[in-house]
């Protein structure tokens, strides 16, 4: 287990920063949201950047660089900024949930997290649509609107309502998540497809959902997420139970109580491929 060497003071600092970030972003969401004239695509189909996701990325870098010049940070559209050897890494995703945005469908985000000797420490969502501030800091608890949360107590697969994603390269591999989200559709009440990482694992922290599992993540999608979790009384992981490596692209987090027969589900499903299907190699 990591040693927190910080005092709660300083974690509740470093809070108050990512929260004043994730704020300024959401109010330009707010003031994008169905204005958008330029939609682009990064590279991979439905991997979109808008206006929208840049000039959030700039309010919260602005909200950094005033109150935290010399930390570093990894931004989904700047990439790596700063001093590389600096222990404090912020990992910000601007606009988490693009395509959702974009279509004005209700489900995006900002989050701005916090690692230090790269762990997650401090996490902060916002989420502008429905006006909701998730908050946590490592030791100090996990909020929604400055009031505490805390993930379900459904300790059965069967009652469970589950949630994961699918990454943009989906078209191109087999290991693309399709056949996990349809093995566990069959053994829960439902598996929900949202569109945000970071909403989920919000989501999972304060009980609405009661596992959330994904590939092909990126830090900035997950940093904030993992502390309120974690935080909340859950528990986050690689998909074997062992350790989350942040940079690994996969992680698992639950309620806790169904943690350890999620994992196994997950890893007994056999890949799509050796199911007889075909993933196609062009788009069409």
């Amino acid at each position: 287990m990591t040693v927190n060497r910080h005092t709660p003071e300083q974690l509740l600092s470093f809070l108050d920063i990512a929260t004043e970030a994730a704020c300024a972003a959401g109010a330009v969401q707010q003031a994008y949201l169905g204005k958008l004239e330029d939609i682009q695509e990064k590279g991979r189909p439905g991997d979109l950047v808008t206006a929208a996701d840049k000039a959030s990325e700039e309010a919260i870098l602005a909200v950094l660089r005033r109150h935290v010049p010399a930390h570093a940070i990894l931004a989904e559209e700047s990439g790596a900024l700063g001093d590389t050897n600096s222990e404090y890494l912020w990992a910000i995703d601007p606009l988490d949930g693009t395509t959702n945005y974009a279509h004005q469908y209700p489900f995006f985000s900002a989050s701005v997290g916090l690692l230090i000797d790269g762990v997650p420490q401090v996490g902060a969502i916002f989420d502008p649509f429905h006006n909701e501030l998730f908050r946590a800091a490592r030791g100090l608890g996990a909020t929604r609107n400055r009031r505490p949360i805390q993930v379900s107590q459904t300790a059965e697969l069967g009652k469970s309502l589950l949630v994961t994603g699918f990454a943009y390269d989906r078209r191109e591999t087999a290991d693309n998540n399709y056949a996990e989200f349809c093995h566990l559709t069959h053994l829960t009440q439902g598996v929900r497809r949202s569109g945000s990482a970071s909403l989920d694992l919000a989501h999972v922290a304060c009980g609405r959902l009661d596992g959330y599992w994904e590939r092909g993540l990126s830090p900035w999608d997950i940093a904030a997420g993992v502390v309120l979790v974690e935080e909340a009384g859950g528990r986050v992981t690689a998909y074997d139970c062992s350790p989350l490596q942040i940079g690994s692209g996969r992680v698992l987090a639950t309620n806790g109580h169904l943690h350890d027969r999620l994992s196994k589900e997950l890893l007994q499903v056999r890949p799509l491929a050796s199911w007889g299907v075909t993933v196609p190699s062009e788009n069409y």
